[in-house]
């Protein structure tokens, strides 16, 4: 399990779960496995950093680990 700043991120901007999962276009499970850390598609990845407004080239502020 890897640590990502997706919590922390979501929070400051003040976004729920559901929001984000919304934007993301993923469930609100999904949304929850990935902030406790659970491995989850480069794809899925994608869409969450997309739906907190950042590049794709800040990749490494979100998901450290990769």
């Amino acid at each position: 399990m890897g640590n990502n700043a997706v919590k922390r991120i979501r929070e400051g901007l003040l976004m729920s779960k559901a929001e984000l999962a919304r934007k993301a276009g993923v469930s609100p499970l999904t949304i929850d496995r990935v902030e406790k850390g659970k491995d989850c598609r480069m794809e899925t990845k994608r869409k969450i950093i997309l739906a907190l407004g950042y590049k794709l080239s800040d990749k490494q502020k979100i998901f450290p680990e990769d």
